[in-house]
Parts: structure tokens; C-alpha cells; sequence
């Protein structure tokens, strides 16, 4: 593996490696060693870098330990260099912050007679400065930097931080990272430029994204927050968290689409988990934050890379995309219960189309949603920002960045199809009617019985779901004595039991739930038994609950057959689930691994039955033929 010849002296000339995505050199780790740390803090490490004829010195990023302790970055390693920063000290020295790497081979050796990049004659001089500021032309992407927003600006002499006057003059060595302008000549930092290494900067950005206020509570105390994120003229935009003291002196001057400089923040590496973002830092904003209104915002405007709905189904979910759609359909705004919070959240489910002839069903939360139906009125054409794919129920979109007819070229063309061709045209449906167990999917979507085993479904961290036209082959109806395909649930319908948690018989005959702790003198019977379906690929065992048994049974419920027994009629018991055998529906089930004692078992149940409308389905299987 060579290395990449002249690699240390443009990285010494660059600001870091979003300058050009596309450099991602081979270089040679001459050097690792170990700084000594406060007790507690992270592991630091000082590494010299090599391109085989010159060396530049720097620090790999306290992410970048794990790598350290694995050996991928070690003495003599040669690396892929896929992320970095370039900083000037007070000193005028540059140092290179190593973020991200790939390791290539370890030779064992150095290659080459590598010199000092710094020392390497002009290579990293900064271009000589004209008389009469930015205007005479010298760096015009520079402006003078304050003593207070940067305090390694220009500036000659012995002064290492540079000149604290109001000449309006440019420094030389202006530090990384790059300080930009705009027309009043005041210095900002563009968010693609924060550092964990730079503490005083100030950004110019316009508030894209506002979220409601939220309240915490836990062992150390209870609070408030909200969030904000944030787009600069460098088209990276961040998220951004304010808590307590500082949601009150904040949240009610920040609104949407305004543009402020803010300074005083404190930055940390971003969750990408639960941060949609281009930048790789958060910022957290105190009391103490320093927040300030500004007119222009011309000058940044959002960057989008959209993605076409038709697409959506060859991508894998999890990942983040952005969409430019018509909102055709705008369901009702509905409060639910977060599973992991206990807390009421607002969702509202919209229907969106683009050109590709697909729709997609997509998720709003928190205001956007409450307020769903007067922003998405009259079929607008609107940007969705980073929303995330989800496999739930066929395709989804999950978010609540958007940007209602936006001014692009894009957004332009999309409307003038839809009002020529959009709102007569078949469409195909990514998503099913609710997602999940709810609805069974698409034609298209459909799966074979033999799919089960073939994919290996299950065995994932979450559940699969799959849809596929079967016949029921057997239902297992029989059970010791008089009892029939049921347990006896709790006679409580309301919190916390909901008549679905089993109760049991006492001896005296009245049922006890251990859930609510309540015993009744009645119970609810609710069905459940395992079968077996069938397609011309594969037979599986399924599990039947409740709710598919009664739509299977025709309505027919647990307590109705329940008492048909005790009246000495078994045969009417019988005949329900005979009829209910060999019968074909659409079903969709979750498959899903569960560990009953020491061993494990894939576990397929049915969520949903759907009967089968023979007529459109010719019409799918000829529009398949057909294709």
C-alpha cells in the first residue's frame, strides 16, 4: 500500500476535510504516545501523521480510543484519514485533529525519510496581506476577527493572539476553523466547522426546526427543555438544547425561520441514534448564552437530497431521507401513550405522493401534528427534512422537519404535474392501513408461506411481519374436560386490565386477577389456539388470539361457545371451527423468537385476516403478468 505523495502539505493548507469530501489520504502513524490526563477524563493521544516526504503533528479525537486500544491506530499502521480538522495554537503551530480513519496494513516499519511539514519552507505561510482590509482582496472569504469572537485571529507582531484594534485588516495565520463573513463585515463560524477544541465561536444560523417545551423528572432533580436546530450558510445544519433557566429567557424570543448569531454554547459529540443532523456535534445553551436577532437571511437556505417515494421500498429502514410530496390525505390528529415515558404524545398520519407513482404514509408529532390539518390543507406541495424509514407496516416515514411549498425549482415542477396529472393517477401504496399488525400489506408487498424459513424471520432484535394469501388447514380446538380454545381473562374492561389479563378460578368459583388484584364473581373467555396454514410453498403453525378467532369465527365470541357447552351442545362448538377450516384470507403475522425456559422457538401469530376480494385480485395478478 503506497502512500498518498503530497497528503501533510494539503491537509497543513486545508481546514479540514469537509473542504473536499473526496481527500481521504493514505498516510503512515510515525508516532502514537499518551498524554497524561486529569483522573476521570477521557485517554488523550498526541500522533504524527506521515505522507512518506513530510510529517505533520496533531491529536486523535477522544472517539477514536477505541480504535487506539484495538491496534488500528498504532506505530507504523498506515490509515485511510476519512475525517479531520485543522487547528493554529496561539503559537502559530498547526495541528491536525484526526475525527475518523480506516485502517489499511501495518508494515512494521516506517517508509520513507518524512521532514517536518512545518519546516518544509513555505507550505503552510499564509498568503501575504494587502493594505485596506478584506476590501483590497487578499482573502475575501475572511473578515476581521475580534478579539472577543476568536481570540487566535490575525494580526502581526509579537502579539500571539493577533490584532485587537478596528482596522478592519485581516490577520495572517487565521485560525481554523474558517471565519466567515457577511455584509457587515462580522465574523461567524460555520457549523460544518465547530470543534471540540475551539471555544469561542459564534454562529449565524436561521431556526428551522422548534420543539414544544418538555418537562423531566428523575433521582436528581426535575426540569425543563427544549431543542431548536439550527442551518447555516454552509448548509449543515445542528441540533440544539436549551434546559431550565435558559428555556425561560429563550424559548419565546427563538421562532421559526428567524436568523440569530449565538455564541457561549457548549458542544458535544451528537447521538446519531436520535439525532437526524449533518453535524456531528450538539450544542447545549445556558442563561449565560449570548443570543442575538439578525435581518439578512438570504444568504441560507436550505439543502435538500431528495429521494423518490418508489425508491423508498428498496432502501433499508432506519435510515434518513428527504422527500419533496404532495400531503393528498391528512388523518385526524390522535394522543397516545409513549411506551417508554408514560407520557401523552400527539401524532397525526399523512398521506404524501410524489411523480414515482407511489404514496407513502408518514408520521407528524407534537404540535406540527395537533396543528396537521390547518398546515396541510389544499394539497400543498411540501419538503420533508431527514425523515426516518421504518419497515412498520411496509414502508413508513416518521418526522416533523418540513418546509410547506418551499421556493425551488423542485417544488415548482412537482405542482404543476399534480395539477395536470397528480390527482388522476393510480398510485401504489408503500404502506398498509395502520402499519404494523394493523392492515395487511400491499399486493406487491406480499410474501409465501415458505418465506418464514427461508428468510430466517424472527431472529432479529424486533419482529418480522409478513402478509401472504393461505388457506387454514387445521385449528386445534380441543382442550381437557368441558374447556374450550380459551383462557379466562379478568371482568375488569377498564385500567389496567382491559378484560386481557388472565384471571383465575378460587376455590369458592369467583376469579382473581393478579393484575389489578381484584377478584370477581365473573370472567371474560378469550379465544386462544394454534393452527395451521398453507400455501402452494410451505405449510407453518400459527398462533390465534382473540380478535382474529372472532373475525374468523364470523363474530362468534369465546363466552357464546362457553355457553353453548355447559347447555350440552359440544356439536355447535364443533361446527364453529369446522366451518372456519379451509378457508382462504389474506393473513399478515409477526414472527418473532421467544425462550420458553432453555430453549428458544420461533413464534409466527396472527395479526390481522383479511377475506379476499377475488376481483381485485385478478386485476393484481394480471397488472403483475403484465409488468
Amino acid at each position: 500500500m503506497s502512500l498518498t505523495n503530497g497528503a501533510a502539505k494539503r491537509m497543513f493548507a486545508m481546514s479540514g476535510s469537509g473542504d473536499d469530501s473526496s481527500f481521504v489520504p493514505a498516510m503512515q502513524v510515525l508516532h502514537l504516545k499518551k498524554i497524561d490526563q486529569k483522573p476521570g477524563g477521557d485517554d488523550r493521544w498526541k500522533v504524527v501523521l506521515s505522507d512518506g516526504n513530510h510529517f505533520i503533528s496533531g491529536m486523535c479525537a477522544t472517539q477514536l480510543n477505541a480504535k487506539v486500544n484495538s491496534g488500528d491506530i498504532a506505530q507504523h499502521a498506515i490509515i485511510h484519514v476519512n475525517e479531520f480538522l485543522v487547528n493554529q495554537m496561539p503559537s502559530g503551530q498547526k495541528i491536525v485533529i484526526l475525527l475518523n480513519c480506516e485502517l489499511v496494513n501495518n508494515p512494521g516499519t516506517r517508509m520513507g525519510n518524512p521532514v517536518d511539514i512545518s519546516k518544509a519552507g513555505n507550505a503552510g505561510a499564509a498568503p501575504a496581506q494587502h493594505s485596506g482590509g478584506v476590501g483590497g482582496g487578499a482573502q475575501p472569504m475572511y473578515g476581521k476577527v475580534e478579539s472577543r469572537g476568536n481570540p487566535y485571529g490575525g494580526g502581526g507582531g509579537s502579539n500571539p493572539y493577533g490584532n485587537r484594534g478596528n482596522s478592519g485588516g485581516m490577520g495572517q495565520g487565521s485560525s481554523n476553523p474558517v471565519i466567515r463573513t457577511n455584509a457587515s463585515s462580522q465574523a461567524f463560524t460555520p457549523i460544518s466547522g465547530l470543534n471540540m477544541y475551539s471555544n469561542r465561536w459564534v454562529i449565524r444560523a436561521k431556526v428551522t426546526n422548534k420543539s414544544e417545551i418538555r418537562t423531566w423528572s428523575n433521582a436528581k432533580g426535575e426540569g425543563s427543555l427544549f431543542s431548536v436546530v439550527l442551518l447555516d450558510s454552509s448548509g449543515t445544519d445542528v441540533k440544539c438544547t436549551f434546559f431550565k433557566e435558559a428555556v425561560d429567557k429563550f424559548y419565546h424570543m427563538l421562532e421559526e425561520g428567524s436568523v440569530y448569531t449565538f455564541s457561549g454554547g457548549r458542544l458535544k459529540v451528537a447521538n446519531m441514534q436520535y439525532n437526524t443532523c449533518k453535524s456531528q456535534f450538539e450544542i447545549t445553551f445556558d442563561p449565560n448564552s449570548e443570543i442575538q436577532s439578525q435581518d439578512d437571511a438570504d444568504d441560507i437556505q436550505e439543502s435538500y437530497d431528495f429521494v423518490k417515494i418508489a425508491a423508498l421500498s428498496e432502501m433499508e429502514p432506519s435510515g434518513f431521507v428527504d422527500i419533496l410530496a404532495v400531503v393528498k390525505n391528512v388523518g385526524d390528529p390522535a394522543i397516545i401513550v409513549s411506551k417508554k415515558t408514560g407520557k401523552e404524545m400527539t401524532k397525526c398520519e399523512l398521506t404524501v405522493e410524489d411523480d414515482s407513482g407511489a404514496d407513502v404514509r408518514l408520521t407528524v408529532w407534537g404540535d406540527l401534528a395537533a396543528n396537521a390539518q390547518t398546515k396541510f390543507a389544499n394539497l400543498p406541495v411540501v419538503a420533508f427534512k431527514r425523515a426516518r424509514i421504518s419497515d412498520y407496516g411496509g414502508r413508513s416515514l416518521s418526522g416533523s422537519g418540513c418546509s410547506v411549498d418551499p421556493k425551488i425549482p423542485q417544488a415548482n415542477q412537482l405542482r404543476q404535474w399534480w395539477d395536470v396529472n397528480g390527482n388522476n393517477t393510480q398510485t401504489r401504496s408503500l404502506s398498509s392501513a395502520g402499519g404494523g399488525a394493523r392492515g395487511a400489506d400491499p399486493f406487491e408487498q406480499r410474501k409465501a408461506v415458505s418465506s418464514i424459513k427461508e428468510e430466517q424471520l424472527g431472529y432479529n432484535e424486533k419482529p418480522d411481519w409478513l402478509s401472504f394469501k393461505a388457506t387454514i388447514t387445521f385449528l386445534k380446538k380441543d382442550k381437557n374436560g368441558d374447556d374450550g380454545a380459551w383462557y379466562t381473562a379478568c371482568a375488569n374492561a377498564g385500567e389496567p386490565c382491559k378484560n386481557m389479563f388472565k384471571a383465575t378460578q378460587t376455590s369458592d368459583g369467583t376469579f382473581h386477577c393478579d393484575k389489578c388484584q381484584q377478584t370477581y364473581e365473573t370472567c371474560v373467555r378469550r379465544f386462544i389456539f394454534s393452527g395451521t396454514v398453507a400455501d402452494d410453498t410451505s405449510t407453518s403453525w400459527v398462533s390465534v388470539f382473540n380478535e382474529q378467532a372472532e373475525h374468523l369465527f364470523n363474530g362468534v365470541k369465546a363466552d357464546e361457545l362457553y355457553e353453548k357447552i355447559t347447555e350440552g351442545d359440544r356439536d355447535y362448538y364443533d361446527s364453529t371451527f369446522a366451518k372456519a377450516a379451509c378457508t382462504e384470507w389474506i393473513i399478515k403475522c409477526k414472527v418473532k423468537q421467544e425462550h420458553v425456559g432453555d430453549e428458544s422457538r420461533v413464534k409466527t401469530s396472527i395479526v390481522n385476516l383479511t377475506p379476499i376480494d377475488y376481483a381485485a385480485e385478478s386485476r393484481n395478478l394480471l397488472a403483475a403478468l403484465g409488468a
